[in-house]
């Protein structure tokens, strides 16, 4: 599963993912169609693993699979029945901040029905809402609309 090599710090602050949208990282770059969150949450490493397997199970051997987000920040706690205080718990999760219109998964090297098709499997282990876009559809609203 993914996680950070090293860290400044082992335990961190909670980032909020429910303010704003994401402008940066929201387009399709990498491959021809995307799978981009519609709501904003935060993604264990292993809800991204389990997305990244359905979809290249549903691809087979070809085509490629770019993973966008990253689970950077540790999520902590502390062990059930123990009082409050003492400080803080040990580190038990790695999570992704995944704002609204966050690009999460490309792919590339295969059909369109294929790729839709991996993509909305790939978009059932996730804890957000998707929507599956195309490169030529990302760069349509980004022009707005023309």
């Amino acid at each position: 599963m993914l996680q950070p090599k090293r860290t400044k710090h082992r335990k961190s602050f909670k980032i909020y993912h429910d303010r704003g949208k994401a402008f940066r990282g929201n387009k399709v770059s990498f491959g021809e169609f995307g799978l981009q969150a519609k709501t904003s949450a935060w993604i264990t490493a292993r809800q991204i693993e389990a997305a990244r397997i359905a979809i290249t199970r549903k691809m087979g051997r070809e085509g490629q699979v770019i993973i966008r987000i990253f689970p950077h920040l540790s999520l902590t706690s502390k062990p059930i029945g123990v009082r409050m205080g003492k400080g803080k718990g040990n580190p038990e999760k790695w999570v992704a901040v995944v704002k609204e219109n966050t690009m999460m998964f490309e792919v590339k090297g295969v059909s369109e029905e294929i790729a839709k098709e991996a993509l909305r499997l790939g978009g059932h282990k996730l804890p957000v809402k998707v929507k599956i876009l195309s490169r030529v559809e990302s760069s349509v609203a980004e022009n707005g609309g023309k």
